[in-house]
């Protein structure tokens, strides 16, 4: 996928903004938008081994929290998972519904995706989308689109999702560099700090890199990269932090 059809998915995404007009102004699409992105994606991921999943939570429901979270991880093939029988498609099957099986369906992930999603504070907007009947229009817009990794690889994924902070920023009469620094910049910026460094190929060599205003992580993930092409061998641990939850 080229950068122009980045470009394309993430406009096509934003386009779902349509149905927010009247109940949401400009400056608040993203709200919406980023959570549902997020949580679709993390639906398609889990497709494959859904049914797994459920096997799984049957038979261990009885053990204890982390050797349950230990075997369902395994189950899911992932470091998340979910244990609601609900999906995006299987949301749509109840329209009445819809706001409470939605919250349901994100009660049921793994603690480290409920973290995220209160990170959104979605279900505030859970519940205004519902009383201005605009969820099951929404939720139905995000389960006619295909995120799976097939289709769109971790790398990309991460492309889409910047390019749709960039775009709210602008919703939102914000400077974009506030929330988003291009990959070529960051790439540059990567190879002036860690080209100096005349020991990266060597081995038991220990280096710490830290962003105090990650953003996305792009510099972080940029950085493994170019440590990982001077030397195969090596296993960064990164860090980063950021003030803004939605990041």
């Amino acid at each position: 996928m080229n950068v122009q059809t980045h470009g394309e998915l993430a406009n096509f995404i934003w386009d779902i903004c349509n149905l927010l007009r009247g109940p949401y102004k400009r400056n608040e699409y993203r709200k919406v938008i980023l959570p549902l992105t997020v949580l679709r994606r993390f639906d398609c991921v889990l497709a494959d081994t859904k049914d797994d999943v459920l096997a799984a939570e049957r038979v261990h429901a009885k053990q204890s929290e982390n050797v349950r979270h230990q075997l369902l991880a395994a189950a899911a093939k992932r470091p998340f998972y979910n244990t609601s029988p609900f999906d995006f498609a299987r949301l749509l099957d109840d329209p009445d519904q819809i706001a409470a099986n939605l919250n349901a369906y994100i009660a049921a992930y793994s603690p480290n995706v409920r973290d995220i999603m209160a990170s959104f504070d979605f279900g505030t907007q859970i519940a205004r989308l519902n009383d201005r009947q605009r969820l099951f229009l929404v939720v139905q817009r995000f389960a006619n689109l295909d995120l799976s990794p097939q289709r769109v690889d971790n790398m990309q994924m991460g492309y889409v999702f910047e390019e749709l902070i960039r775009i709210g920023a602008e919703q939102s009469n914000e400077e974009a560099g506030e929330h988003f620094t291009p990959r070529e910049v960051i790439r540059l910026m990567v190879s002036l700090l860690l080209s100096p460094e005349p020991d990266l190929g060597k081995a038991h060599i220990v280096k710490t890199i830290y962003d105090p205003a990650c953003g996305t992580g792009g510099m972080l993930t940029v950085a493994e990269r170019f440590l990982r092409d001077h030397n195969a061998e090596a296993r960064p641990h990164l860090f980063g932090q950021d003030i803004n939850d939605e990041s």
